[in-house]
């Protein structure tokens, strides 16, 4: 069985109905205060795109996209998005958006390798936005205030939940704790980048990890990234510590994206110089799109945080492995 787990003596706040009024009052308040404050404008954005295109989003560079050919278009081949990291960028330059301006979208994926457990699942959700900054606002300066803004958003709906339901207790701390990568390396030597992680969360409450994709001391990367949209010295993963399994939970994943000298530097530390000739990377390289910063957040992830839940299955419909299935029907939990 994958790493999936109930607590002891857990029990759901909600029933089935009372949980979905709760999902769209988190998504409700979250997804409009969030766009108030980034100054983003909802739009459609697609679920399905051209693999030559390069827009689809790598993730680590070994997982498969769900693929399929058009009836009616001779054949012509389509994959389902695993983000819209890169997408985003094209659509800011095609919508007229200017410096200062961006968008979010209701993002749908299907991520057909990932492993299930309590907050993995094949189907992603997930507020995708991004925003045109200037060229000189490239600096972790802009990182850390934007990260300090989506916190900032995130601390009101935990209090806004807070109000409405007397279970949810408010656990996140006022500031965020801010760490690279090698920091993390440093105090934590002896340890796996998931282990350093789940310590300085568990210590901080909240913590913001910088600077993930490049290799460290010991040669290795902290964690995956793509190396076509994140600037590797420039993005940050919003972390959480959840006492309900006793983990870091990741909630959002952001970054200012790479420029020409980034881009083709990631591409040939990476060994993916053949995506250098998409038609997306040949934009930044001829620098036809705006310089950006931008980023995802689970929907699930947040609602299963705010509403105490043990598993993402109980706030949002996918397909799971018999074993987590049989496991949950024992032990009482509800998924959807």
């Amino acid at each position: 069985m994958s790493n999936f787990s109930i607590p002891q003596n857990y029990e759901s706040g909600l029933n089935l109905y009372d949980t979905q009024v709760a999902i769209k009052m988190v998504k409700d308040f979250f997804q409009s205060l969030l766009a108030e404050r980034l100054h983003l404008l909802r739009v459609s954005a697609p679920l399905m795109v051209d693999p030559k295109s390069g827009l689809n989003d790598n993730l680590n560079g070994v997982e498969r996209p769900v693929a399929f050919d058009i009836k009616y278009q001779d054949g012509r081949e389509a994959e389902i998005v695993h983000s819209l990291a890169k997408w985003k960028r094209f659509a800011l330059k095609k919508y007229g958006f200017s410096v200062g301006e961006g968008l979010y979208t209701d993002m749908s994926a299907i991520r057909r390798d990932e492993e299930a457990d309590n907050i993995h699942s094949i189907y992603v959700d997930q507020w995708d936005w991004e925003k045109i900054i200037h060229r000189d606002a490239r600096n972790l300066e802009t990182l850390k205030d934007t990260v300090r803004t989506v916190y900032k958003v995130l601390r009101k709906t935990e209090k806004y939940m807070a109000i409405h339901y007397d279970y949810i207790e408010e656990i996140l701390p006022h500031d965020i704790f801010f760490v690279t990568t090698a920091e993390l390396e440093e105090m934590f030597p002896n340890n796996a980048p998931k282990e350093r992680e789940y310590y300085i969360a568990k210590a901080k409450g909240a913590v913001c990890v910088m600077q993930i994709g490049g290799a460290l001391g010991n040669g290795k990367p902290h964690d995956g990234r793509a190396p076509d949209y994140d600037d590797w010295a420039l993005n940050a993963d919003i972390i959480v510590y959840y006492p309900v399994l006793d983990i870091a939970l990741e909630l959002s994943s952001m970054g200012i994206r790479v420029d020409r000298a980034a881009l083709l530097s990631q591409l040939e530390a990476s060994g993916c110089m053949d995506r250098a000739g998409l038609p997306f990377h040949q934009a930044v390289i001829n620098e036809e799109v705006p310089y950006t910063i931008g980023g995802g957040i689970g929907q699930s992830r947040i609602c299963m945080f705010f509403l105490r839940k043990a598993h993402i299955g109980e706030v949002q419909c996918s397909l799971w492995p018999d074993e987590i299935m049989e496991e949950a029907a024992k032990k009482g939990l509800q998924l959807l």
